[in-house]
């Protein structure tokens, strides 16, 4: 696997350490979504409304200039319809987001990894939002403890069982996603045997029962290509609500002179990459020199080899 707040990560730093030059694109965030506003009648929440319609695909609609669109609550009914879930509030507005049966591929409306890179901090983090909370809607219907149909309650933010009342909460599954460099000009990068030629990445997995992130680093960087990482350190953290994943960004060091034995079926390549050629990458319009692709830019992984390759201490 590769790869809330507006303050940015470049806060972390760590004495010679890079850091990110700016908050990876899908953690930014800046509307008020403290559980007291879910505890507010709704009705008083719809009536100043703002509704994000996005469909099955996780599709919405996004203007040339790079905005959400957003129908009026209003023209639903005066009362927030069933499947509505609330995303926050700003400036006296409440954003709200509604499944659509409409099929945004014929409309031409974009997903979060394409419109991600395009939106601003607010509609970043809305639709961040609105792909990871109706995701799970679409997946928790049903109690997995007696069986029985769930209904939505706290304005989408938990859903309550209606056999034994148990109420349950939107899932995030930690992923830890860790640049390994050698402490000098070198990243060590890897491919999937699904990706598209030549895309390289850095080293990612999800966290297991009864693992702190740091061990979860160091085991996941030892199972895909086969080196002992150390000097572990936190960097920045995003959603990927693909569907319900936060990734937590670090960096490691490892000695280059170790044997990379990429992981069976799991990794097709691994390789060190100078910094100069990330840098020749990231300077070209899509990531992209020969030899080597690099993630988009929505993702955290992107973020990281762009603070990594061009930071100056």
């Amino acid at each position: 696997m590769t790869g809330a707040c507006a303050q940015s990560p470049a806060q972390h730093h760590d004495g010679g350490g890079f850091q990110l030059d700016a908050a990876p694109l899908l953690s930014r965030s800046t509307v008020d979504r403290t559980e007291l506003l879910r505890e507010v009648p709704p009705a008083e929440l719809w009536a100043s409304g703002k509704v994000l319609l996005v469909d099955g695909k996780g599709r919405t609609q996004v203007t040339s200039d790079g905005g959400l669109v957003f129908e009026e609550a209003a023209a639903f009914g005066e009362q927030p319809i069933p499947h509505a879930v609330l995303l926050g509030s700003q400036q006296g507005t409440t954003y709200w987001a509604l499944r659509t049966e409409r099929d945004g591929a014929q409309e031409g409306w974009k997903d979060l990894r394409v419109a991600g890179a395009l939106l601003d901090d607010t509609d970043a983090g809305l639709l961040t939002t609105a792909v990871g909370l109706l995701n799970w809607h679409d997946h928790s219907r049903y109690c997995a403890v007696c069986g029985a149909a769930t209904n939505r309650v706290k304005a989408g933010w938990a859903r309550r069982c209606s056999g034994c009342d148990r109420e349950e909460y939107p899932r995030t599954d930690p992923a830890v996603i860790c640049l390994v460099h050698d402490g000098a000009d070198q990243v060590l990068l890897a491919r999937q045997p699904s990706w598209p030629p030549q895309r390289f990445s850095v080293i990612a997995g999800f966290v297991e029962v009864g693992e702190s992130l740091e061990a979860c680093v160091q085991r996941e960087v030892a199972e895909e290509v086969g080196v002992h990482a150390d000097r572990v350190r936190y960097l920045a953290s995003q959603p990927w609500p693909f569907p319900r994943s936060l990734m937590l960004g670090f960096s490691a060091v490892a000695d280059p002179a170790q044997p990379l034995r990429p992981a069976d079926g799991e990794i097709e390549e691994a390789r060190w990459v100078s910094r100069s050629d990330v840098q020749a990458a990231m300077n070209t319009e899509d990531g992209i020199i020969p030899g080597l692709r690099l993630p988009p830019s929505v993702s955290i992984a992107h973020r990281m080899l762009r603070g990594w390759a061009f930071w100056t201490d």
